[in-house]
């Protein structure tokens, strides 16, 4: 694990949106693990056990990159937000088992598109600071995250609850919580481009509030 040099903890430290951020994104990450063992195990389908299985190790994954930058600056994880989200994960896990498969798929997909700016905010406050060491890592895990939300949406995309879910929840076809196109030349200088609408979700506590939804700019 490399370490910052003590201008640059400083820097970084001193930047409370990033640091919040961070500090999120690590606990959040969790309650989406915990939340997509529920997932699989709720489902039959062998090819949709093993997609999901993979997304679940894509968040552990993600947990520990995310670790790996906190502890390259000395921020501490918050014990509040472990709790939080650890519950929070639990509980959406032990749902999965009795809401029907409908509603995991629309909600995991909802929150994943949630999830995709927070890595590319994350990597614009660090350049604001003139670092550009974590360019690949977290624009990896915002593309990987824009996956998972596509991932969820072609799932259920002809279901016919989806224009249901979409007016009251705002998200589906069409309707994404980021503008980042997954289909772009893969560039992490891309990132600057991306979620330029999206205000301050630093203390955005919950998942499903993280974002105000989007209007693609393309």
């Amino acid at each position: 694990m490399p370490t910052a040099d003590a201008s640059a903890k400083e820097l970084v430290n001193g930047h409370v949106r990033l640091v919040k951020l961070l500090r999120l994104a690590y606990s959040a990450e969790r309650a989406a693990a915990y939340a997509y063992i529920g997932h699989a195990g709720s489902v039959d389908d062998a090819a949709a056990k093993a997609a999901l299985t993979q997304i679940e190790a894509d968040e552990w994954e993600h947990r520990a990159a995310v670790l790996d930058i906190l502890r390259t600056y000395d921020i501490p994880v918050s014990r509040v937000l472990e709790v939080r989200f650890f519950l929070i994960g639990k509980l959406i896990s032990a749902s999965c088992y009795v809401i029907g498969w409908f509603m995991p798929y629309y909600f995991a997909g909802r929150l994943e598109s949630g999830n995709v700016c927070e890595y590319f905010i994350m990597q614009q406050y660090f350049h604001e600071l003139g670092i550009t060491d974590h360019d690949d890592v977290l624009y990896e895990m915002g593309i990987t995250e824009k996956e998972h939300e596509q991932f969820f949406l072609d799932g259920i995309t002809n279901n016919r609850l989806l224009p249901i879910f979409q007016r009251v929840f705002a998200w589906g076809r069409g309707a994404s919580y980021n503008d980042v196109d997954v289909a772009a030349p893969h560039d992490p200088a891309l990132s600057s481009q991306y979620c330029q609408q999206v205000g301050d979700i630093s203390n955005r506590a919950r998942p499903s509030r993280r974002l105000r939804t989007l209007t693609p700019s393309r």
